[in-house]
């Protein structure tokens, strides 16, 4: 069983807080991070958390940052919009977090951008390639691809063997529509455009109108950019209805709780991801990652989320590396700006002081019969 830590933060601690400017204590240096630790999307946060800690483990076992130890912490936001906010006040208020990392979707991380930007603190790796949270922020640092490069990936892959029918299915909120349009671009870059869209709310449970509407157009791909548990029952009963589409999934859903929630019905299902495959040794950052989260765990348990979270917190470590002892929030700022072109063994993250979507890298994975993504 992972081992969970949890932060508890009342509301009463937040009423009436004053701003606090962080200052330097020359003792530890605190990650903040809201992450969903309970509730739906669960397990994606305890992923994003456990890459982070296999990574501070073996950064502190090796004596710290410019001698100074480094701790994450981890307030759980049960992915409630609400909590996060409120964590994130706690994060920066009372906890003085030097940087803020690894928050579990662009819904969660969009109510902390206005504490965020009156903090004048880094806020490191959201795990989502929105396109909201891709627009320059002084303060906002992408490690990964953006859903607009998943989509041009899966387009290009599919169009090249002469596919020309696909449907999307997609979320009716902001940054569902925002996924709809990534896919629309990359079609209609190659003069197509979907035979069927499938919209839903986050709280549906009957999927059987938009699985007949997308049905009945007869698709040969499926795109899906929703959760993992909307992702897995459109795939599982639009096969029960006879569907033999090709179904793919962005990396929005993570891939373990969806392989999981698919099981043996999802058999070829593919999905993109944006770091390299987690068992492929040859990759020397995969092997470094492995490694350390086996001495983290006990377990050789791997995951592209944790996967991508070892690295975003390898990127968030040298920058703290690069900014010195006397480490604050504007150094780091200053300090990730430096961060061009570094290759984090297989894996390269590239910011400047205009540009801080560090990576365009994504891949495409098949689940196999062990039920996992592989490419």
């Amino acid at each position: 069983m992972r081992r969970r830590i949890f932060v508890a933060a009342t509301l009463a601690a937040l009423v009436g807080a004053p701003a606090l400017a962080q200052k330097d204590a020359g003792g530890v240096i605190v990650i903040g991070q809201s992450v969903p630790l309970s509730g739906s999307n669960k397990e994606l946060g305890e992923d994003i958390r456990e890459g982070a800690l296999a990574y501070l483990k073996k950064v502190n076992e090796s004596g710290g940052v410019n001698g100074r130890k480094v701790e994450l912490v981890s307030l759980d936001d049960a992915n409630d919009t609400k909590r996060s906010e409120a964590n994130t006040k706690v994060l920066i208020e009372q906890n003085n977090a030097l940087a803020l990392f690894g928050y579990g979707s662009a819904t969660l991380s969009r109510p902390a951008l206005p504490h965020v930007e009156a903090a004048r603190i880094a806020f490191v790796a959201p795990f989502t390639g929105a396109d909201p949270m891709r627009k320059f922020n002084r303060f906002v640092y992408n490690h990964r691809a953006g859903y607009s490069d998943e989509m041009e990936k899966v387009v290009e892959h599919f169009t090249t063997f002469g596919i020309k029918k696909f449907a999307i299915v997609h979320y009716d909120d902001a940054i569902g529509k925002e996924n709809l349009g990534a896919v629309e671009r990359a079609l209609k870059a190659r003069n197509l455009s979907p035979v069927a869209v499938a919209s839903l709310q986050r709280t549906q449970t009957d999927l059987s109108k938009e699985i007949a509407k997308v049905l009945q157009a007869n698709p040969d791909v499926v795109i899906t950019t929703v959760l993992y548990k909307h992702a897995a029952d459109f795939v599982k009963l639009s096969r029960k209805q006879g569907s033999g589409a090709q179904f793919v999934s962005n990396s929005f859903p993570g891939s373990t709780a969806l392989a999981q929630a698919l099981g043996a019905d999802g058999l070829g299902v593919a999905m993109a991801q944006v770091v390299p495959t987690v068992t492929k040794r040859s990759v020397p950052i995969v092997k470094e990652y492995q490694e350390a989260i086996e001495k983290q765990t006990g377990k050789k348990q791997y995951s592209f989320q944790a996967l991508e979270s070892y690295i975003a917190m390898k990127v968030l470590v040298e920058g703290i590396r690069r900014a010195g002892p006397k480490v604050d929030r504007e150094g780091l700022l200053k300090a990730l700006d430096t961060i061009q072109n570094y290759d984090l063994g297989g894996y390269v993250v590239s910011f400047t002081p205009t540009n801080h979507n560090g990576s365009s890298f994504v891949s495409l994975t098949i689940l196999g019969r062990d039920l996992a993504f592989k490419d």
